[in-house]
């Protein structure tokens, strides 16, 4: 887990039943005959509000008559797939909030019903944050960490070849510029996010090396997509290793999440089957009090110095230039994917002064070990009281930073997963890595050798399956993602 930025935060308590401070109510003086008027004005204002619930839900008033503001969607009626007086997805969208929850009357008997509202209120920020599916780029690369996260490879099945995956690519395209855009599936779609926005949803594509021997191919297989030679912390499981094809999904809602991974399996169809697939999970955007680089959960501040956008040679570290050989990765990049696990049990055992020197960063603000905050230079020179560097030689941080890698470096984006428990109690959890770089062999590859050799944190963590996939350009208005490649 290399020493490079993210967003962050914790999650506040529920408040007691209980103010302090505040003196208990005296009792009514008219006793069990207020209880038993209160219970029936209850009732009423119950009753009165499942009523209006219903009337919002189908468009009339409690009368019968339109309700304000309400209309038939045009799309509703005999096989629209809307009832009458149905909304759509897309104009919930718009429209998301108007009828907010409100706990029922009598403390709660009558359930949740919809709150009348006159005026509509739209998603909270968190729902409509929405990314482009067109552009130079695939989404998902450049995007800010988001809260949820799968991933999974595909094989082609026996006799599908080129055409088959040509067909896929523009199903999968398609489906993922609609989902992205806080749409239905354009087919099969199941309602499970009927009633969010796009939530930050982003969907991004990769080949692997078996993919061009499967589809006649090899001659544009390009040679950054050698197989990753082995290195002395992996245990890796072939069956979750490698895949003809790879999808990577993000969003800051799980069930937005998990609805687009279900149609992207569900439009592979008989033209792909699934290798592989993993979840994952950031904190949630908006959850501290400022924005902050992710931590992991080794509990440490990880993705200090990733990459940013705005550095001059951002691009050419991170992307395949437009001139880049083969032509069709231009504008995209390459993702090398690890499922690292963790061993939480091994590393909580460690003192907060011996976590700090495998990291060589202070665990609660990420600062480097010789001083500072968690953006000031670390100083590889600086003494400790007993003559050693106060950062040790065999530091995480120490090891990766690029001036100590040739300047080898890659934007990392993980998602940390945690998988239950073994046997023994032991917990499968640590870190969905996920980097990209211009070219694996000047970015993963000369970083994962110098941690190979002596990075103190290789005792704590475990390589269990690995990928290497090569992530085109953005697909352009009308195009579908691959199409350079797959009709070149």
């Amino acid at each position: 887990m290399a020493d490079q930025p993210t967003p962050e935060a914790s999650s506040g308590n529920l408040p007691s039943q209980k103010t302090p401070g505040r003196p208990a109510a005296k009792a009514s003086p008219t006793g069990g005959a207020a209880r038993e008027s209160s219970k029936k004005a209850a009732a009423g204002a119950a009753r009165r509000t499942a009523a209006a619930a219903h009337a919002v839900a189908s468009g009339r008033s409690a009368r019968g008559e339109a309700a304000p503001g309400k209309s038939t969607p045009k799309d509703a009626g005999p096989g629209s797939g809307f009832p009458r007086g149905a909304i759509s997805r897309r104009r919930l969208l718009g429209t998301a909030g108007a009828t907010g929850l409100a706990l029922g009357a009598a403390g709660g008997a009558a359930g949740y019903a919809a709150a009348p509202s006159e005026k509509a209120t739209p998603l909270t920020s968190l729902g409509t944050d929405r990314a482009m599916f067109h552009g130079k780029h695939q989404p998902g690369i450049t995007d800010a960490l988001q809260a949820r996260g799968h991933l999974a490879a595909f094989d082609l099945t026996a006799g599908a070849g080129r055409r088959e995956a040509a067909a896929l690519l523009r199903r999968w395209s398609a489906t993922a510029e609609r989902l992205m855009a806080g749409e239905a599936a354009p087919h099969d779609d199941t309602d499970i996010a009927r009633d969010a926005g796009p939530s930050a949803l982003t969907i991004t594509f990769g080949f692997g090396n078996s993919f061009f021997s499967r589809t006649g191919l090899e001659k544009q297989r390009p040679s950054a997509l050698d197989p990753l030679p082995d290195f002395s912390s992996d245990r890796l499981d072939k069956a979750r290793s490698n895949g003809d094809l790879w999808v990577q999904i993000g969003a800051n809602d799980a069930l937005v999440a998990f609805n687009a991974l279900r149609a992207i399996q569900k439009d592979a169809g008989g033209a792909a089957r699934l290798r592989w697939q993993m979840n994952g999970f950031n904190r949630s955007p908006g959850a501290t009090a400022h924005p902050m680089t992710a931590r992991n959960l080794m509990g440490q501040i990880d993705g200090t110095r990733n990459p940013k956008p705005a550095d001059t040679d951002f691009d050419r570290r991170i992307f395949v230039p437009a001139s880049g050989d083969p032509a069709w990765m231009a504008n995209g990049s390459y993702a090398v994917v690890r499922r690292i696990r963790m061993l939480l049990d091994d590393w909580e055992k460690l003192t907060l002064q011996a976590q700090e020197a495998v990291i060589g960063r202070r665990k609660s603000d990420g600062a480097p070990l010789s001083g500072g905050t968690e953006t000031t230079a670390m100083d590889l020179e600086k003494p400790g009281a007993d003559g050693n560097p106060v950062v040790p030689m065999n530091a995480h941080a120490r090891i990766t930073r690029p001036d100590q890698n040739g300047g080898a470096a890659m934007l990392r984006r993980p998602f940390s997963f945690h998988d239950g428990f073994d046997a023994d109690g032991t917990p499968d959890a640590g870190l969905l890595f996920i980097c990209w770089q211009a070219d694996p062999l000047r970015g993963f590859v000369p970083v994962q050798r110098k941690l190979d050799r002596g990075d103190a944190l290789s005792q704590f963590i475990r390589h269990e399956a690995s990928g290497l996939f090569a992530v085109p350009g953005g697909a352009a208005q009308g195009e579908y993602v691959g199409q350079r490649l797959l009709e070149g």
